[in-house]
């Protein structure tokens, strides 16, 4: 691969050109990803950088989710068919015992002004922060004043003392709430404005020394750890409720081995890590479907499992006086305005689809279907087993890799209803079908 220069500047075309010679691949067929309508593919060009076409995941909907005793249908964005359709048969086993039920506890988000200060005395630089807090505030009241008009703004500036763990080191700690935005940029923008602030302040502090007046700023960013915007889903019903599960399993077996299987991934890294796995695989799909940002939704919700120093379940199952409880506490922070939300034609009609929620909404949805995809993996797990539904629904992948017929994958459906599903079974089908004809 040699060194290119202006690759930026390049076209799409001249990109994939430039690869293909390089490669000595055929990459012409990343044109038929292109949207038939300029204008909208120059929209999807523009989210990002050096784009030479459009990467394609299915789009599908999870029908009969009762949350709050609202029904929604959810869109999910995600390559792997059974977590649309174990999130579909969640909702609907828990659409005939009351649904889901949810709640936003807090939606508090937060930044770091992170800076170095080498006067030693803690206490005198405390004291220049209690004395300077309201002047720091209103000296970004421009950037705020939209915000505040909606409810949101800066909630409380704290300075947190960092000495013990790098030396000089310490930290303004700013809580916000921003509304139905995400609010990254606005965020970053009023922490800016903070550390420039808090540096001119110090300056010409009368009770610092001239030894004591440089705050260096190191670097002003929101933080992707929100554990104080937090939401909660939640299901419940009588263990006898529950039903009868395959093989005959009786609704207080289930319940009790389901319990202990929540209980494992609390004590076990091992499993925890494959546990909260599924979870994601529910929130993720929403996440990406809304046009928000499932990597930091990832980095946050991995964090908070790990909170007391131990990664653990994010989920919890309770067996008292003989009813089920199944929750997910974690934290969400989303938007539905800004961003991609509306930009993204895709992520607009998902939220149209969703009734247009409101952020703390969203993130109700959100938490509900983590639960539901969790509900129905370790459901899954404790009664049949994770490969039965997972490689059925894998078949046709299967099939289509195998270059299946129409007419074969029907028939290998029928056929693979009542065997195990594996790549050399299916194949080895295939094979001895089309050897006979």
């Amino acid at each position: 691969m040699e060194i290119v220069n202006g690759f930026s500047k390049m076209n799409k075309d001249k990109k994939i050109s430039w690869l293909s010679e390089q490669q000595d691949i055929d990459l012409d067929f990343v044109r038929d990803f292109w949207h038939k309508d300029v204008e909208k593919q120059k929209v999807f060009d523009e989210f990002s950088e050096n784009t030479v076409t459009n990467f394609f995941f299915p789009y599908g909907l999870a029908p009969n989710f009762s949350i709050n005793n609202r029904i929604y249908t959810v869109p999910l964005v995600i390559e792997e068919s059974s977590v649309v359709a174990a999130a579909s048969k969640s909702a609907k086993f828990w659409l005939d015992r009351g649904g889901f039920k949810a709640k936003v506890i807090s939606t508090i988000k937060k930044g770091q002004v992170h800076f170095l200060w080498e006067g030693g005395d803690t206490k005198k630089l405390f004291d220049f922060f209690q004395l300077k807090k309201t002047e720091l505030i209103l000296s970004v009241k421009d950037l705020v004043q939209n915000m505040e008009k909606r409810g949101g703004g800066i909630k409380d500036i704290l300075i947190v003392d960092k000495t013990n763990s790098l030396e000089n080191y310490y930290q303004l700690d700013v809580q916000f709430e921003t509304c139905d935005a995400m609010g990254a940029n606005f965020i970053n923008s009023v922490l800016e404005a903070l550390g420039q602030k808090i540096s001119e302040l110090a300056i010409s502090f009368d009770g610092f020394h001239n030894s004591e007046k440089n705050i260096e700023v190191i670097m002003c960013i929101l933080s992707n750890y929100t554990p104080e915007c937090l939401v909660k889903a939640y299901v419940e019903c009588p263990i006898e409720e529950l039903g009868e599960f395959a093989d005959g399993m009786s609704a207080k077996d289930f319940a009790r081995r389901f319990e202990r299987a929540v209980k494992i991934a609390k004590i076990d890294v091992s499993r925890a890590v494959t546990h909260n796995k599924g979870i994601f695989n529910g929130i993720d799909a929403v996440i990406l479907a809304t046009g928000n940002d499932f990597r930091a939704i990832e980095a946050c919700g991995h964090a908070y499992a790990a909170r007391d120093g131990q990664y653990r379940g994010l989920s919890s199952c309770s067996l008292a006086e003989g009813n089920f409880y199944f929750e997910l506490t974690l934290p969400l922070a989303l938007g539905t305005v800004g961003g991609l939300t509306k930009l993204h034609p895709m992520a607009k009609a998902t939220l149209d689809i969703l009734e247009n929620p409101s952020a703390e909404e969203l993130m109700m949805i959100v938490a509900t279907v983590g639960l539901a995809q969790n509900f129905g993996a370790v459901r899954s797990l404790v009664t049949t087993g994770i490969q039965k539904g997972h490689m059925k629904m894998h078949l046709l992948n299967i099939l289509n890799q195998l270059g299946a017929t129409e007419a074969e994958c029907e028939e290998a459906k029928e056929v693979f209803k009542t065997q195990t599903v594996s790549f050399s079974s299916v194949r080895n089908y295939l094979e001895s079908k089309r050897n006979v004809q």
